[in-house]
């Protein structure tokens, strides 16, 4: 059942372990398929899931297929897809979003990347894994954005495709690495919202981030 989107969890699975962003069982990822939900088992090292390794559940949390219990954070992730346009989601432990997510509120918009992500990032309120109230504060956090901080615990980020979802995750740690070490030489000049706003005009006007073949005089 729903094979292509088992494969796609794995690579995806294979992508956040090799860029350092978990370690051990940490972090899990899922894929919506319409009224099903393609998730991580809990346990389960990420480097080291396989196709088959897939929980398939229904929007209720019930198993519909795969022999392995999904992940703890379940909840969350059914609750990003029922409260966003999300068709897949990502969450890690990556080093340097973990840090700002002990210290910060939020995430503030250091590199126009961040329009990526949706501006600052949104630290969501502290609450044990797997619970209830962990998962409202992450969907809250995630309003209007693409990515979110998890106080003392990590980062989370969804998009249309699980390679967009990780695209997301890995844009936030590296604004966040960034973030760090701008503080460690004084305190980082920010973007403002008109800033911002410029980029949007510049990048629509420039067809910026897609090739083009240059024209023929």
């Amino acid at each position: 059942m729903l094979e292509k989107e088992r494969a796609d969890l794995a690579g995806a699975c294979h992508r956040v372990a090799a860029k350092g962003l978990v370690t051990g069982t940490a972090g899990n990822l899922s894929i919506r398929a319409g009224d099903h939900v393609v998730i991580t088992p809990t346990g389960g090292v990420l480097d080291e899931l396989t196709p088959e390794m897939m929980t398939v559940v229904d929007f209720e949390g019930q198993i519909v297929d795969g022999d392995l219990a999904p992940t703890s954070e379940l909840e969350l992730h059914l609750l990003v897809y029922k409260t966003s346009f999300a068709k897949a989601v990502a969450h890690a432990h990556g080093l340097a979003s973990t840090a700002v997510a002990c210290t910060h509120e939020e995430l503030p918009v250091i590199h126009y990347s961040q329009l990526m992500l949706g501006g600052s990032v949104r630290t969501a309120p502290y609450a044990t894994f797997g619970s209830p109230e962990l998962a409202k504060n992450v969907a809250a956090a995630l309003e209007g954005k693409t990515a979110a901080l998890m106080a003392n615990h990590g980062s989370v980020a969804h998009g249309q495709t699980i390679a967009g979802a990780c695209e997301t995750l890995e844009m936030l740690e590296w604004c966040c690495e960034l973030y760090t070490r701008a503080n460690t030489l004084c305190t980082p000049t920010l973007l403002t919202d008109a800033d911002l706003a410029k980029v949007i005009e510049a990048a629509m006007s420039k067809g910026y981030g897609s090739t083009r073949k240059v024209k023929a005089d």
